[in-house]
């Protein structure tokens, strides 16, 4: 559990670097301005750095706890699957670190969005690893339980899936650093749908209020955005449908019931923040709460599946 909460809080701080522009604030890796990352002066931890070289710490945490993770399953649980799924975290933690150092060192901002892509199949992974070993997945053997309805649980499947293509769409938006490719909301620069022909675009950069060095919005970004935004109505609906259907299928006092109405909650609060992102300017602490409500909106469909999979593997 430890190691779940520690990744979702590296993601929240791996957000954070990318909403203060700190990717490349520290450029050399595994070292940090030549110290050893681990020793280097608290004193120099100011502006990006801060951000960048806690992100590196953090993530190094996120490494060690991982590692003994994998041990600690090889050597006192007797789940050979479990074993293997404690190894591929082990895997994934390394490629997530080599990801994150490569972006350093070949100065490839698109390198971050398989970075993001591995953090989030990490914590999903990590999260599923504590699940399987808490108290709840045992005595689950025990209890009078209800399968649930195949169609159901496809249907959660596939809105999870389309969540995750959603972080990837997000991931290739926030690290194009191009600002807001679209500044207004419910609208898209006034319009329904916007206009994305050259001299359109050329009059969106000229009125543009965050142009401080970044760089200029292409028809790509736009479009980007507005599929962000069509993709995030279709999971909204695909969400509060599952809610319903697991309350219909389940009954309400059912906890996988009310497990579907926290996302809907969740997936609620997600479209807020994606708005609250566009009125404030992508202001860096909403942007970075806007990034975490978006991974534990992944982490919550994932998890679901798992317990309706177990569920009604037992229950048959």
């Amino acid at each position: 559990m430890l190691n779940a909460v520690t990744t979702f809080l590296l993601i929240g701080l791996g957000g954070l670097v990318t909403s203060h522009e700190a990717g490349m604030s520290v450029p050399d890796w595994p070292t940090t301005y030549g110290y050893n990352m681990f020793l280097f002066p608290v004193d120099k931890w100011v502006g990006g750095i801060f951000y960048e070289h806690s992100h590196r710490l953090l993530a190094s945490v996120v490494g060690f706890l991982t590692t003994l993770l994998a041990i600690f399953i090889w050597l006192k649980d007797s789940r050979k699957w479990l074993h293997w799924l404690g190894i591929a975290a082990f895997l994934l933690v390394i490629l997530q670190g080599i990801l994150g150092g490569l972006r350093v060192r070949w100065q490839l901002n698109w390198l971050g969005v398989p970075h993001g892509a591995v953090a989030q199949t990490f914590l999903v992974l990590t999260c599923a690893i504590a699940l399987c070993l808490s108290r709840w997945w045992q005595n689950l053997e025990t209890a009078k339980l209800v399968s649930v309805p195949r169609g159901l649980r496809k249907h959660i499947f596939y809105v999870t899936l389309l969540i995750f293509i959603q972080l990837l769409i997000a991931a290739t938006m926030r690290h194009q650093h191009a600002g807001l490719a679209i500044s207004d909301f419910p609208l898209a620069h006034g319009k329904i749908w916007p206009d994305t022909t050259p001299t359109t675009i050329a009059s969106y950069n000229a009125q543009r209020t965050e142009m401080n060095g970044e760089n200029p919005i292409t028809a790509f970004q736009v479009n980007l955005q507005m599929v962000h935004r069509l993709v995030a109505y279709t999971i909204f609906l695909g969400v509060a449908a599952a809610a319903f259907l697991a309350r219909k299928k389940l009954g309400g006092g059912d906890a996988l019931t009310k497990f579907a109405f926290f996302w809907l909650i969740l997936l609620s609060l997600q479209i807020v923040l994606g708005a609250a992102t566009i009125w404030s300017n992508k202001a860096a602490d909403v942007t970075t709460l806007h990034v975490m409500v978006g991974a534990a909106a992944l982490l919550t469909g994932a998890l679901w599946c798992l317990m309706a999979a177990r569920r009604t593997r037992l229950a048959a």
